[in-house]
């Protein structure tokens, strides 16, 4: 994921979480919302209650990972946020891969 493609704002992420598009499963939520930009943008976040820091961030590496090997999945002019849950940790890595492209191709 390049820098331009990170939604890190506050504020950014509340619009895009109160906009009432969601896809979820098990693992993960994923709030969307169409946006004036020509590409795709990204943010990650993990909730506290997941685990300690270096869960969390680990939760969120491998998340962005998904996200730059499967780009092609994700339509243009949207803005996503990808909020993991706590069952993510009891999957591996391509299981979880496979979830957010499953929940991708809804």
């Amino acid at each position: 994921m390049k820098k331009y493609e990170i939604v890190k704002e506050h504020k950014e992420f509340d619009s895009i979480i109160n906009n009432d598009k969601k896809l979820y499963n098990k693992y993960c939520t994923i709030y969307y919302k169409d946006s004036n930009y020509e590409y795709p943008r990204f943010g990650v976040a993990v909730g506290k209650k997941v685990g300690n820091a270096v869960i969390r961030n680990r939760l969120k590496r491998q998340t962005r990972m998904i996200i730059t090997t499967n780009k092609k999945i994700f339509k243009k002019n949207t803005d996503y946020i990808i909020i993991v849950k706590r069952s993510a940790l009891l999957i591996d890595y391509h299981t979880f891969e496979k979830s957010i492209i499953d929940l991708m191709n809804r």
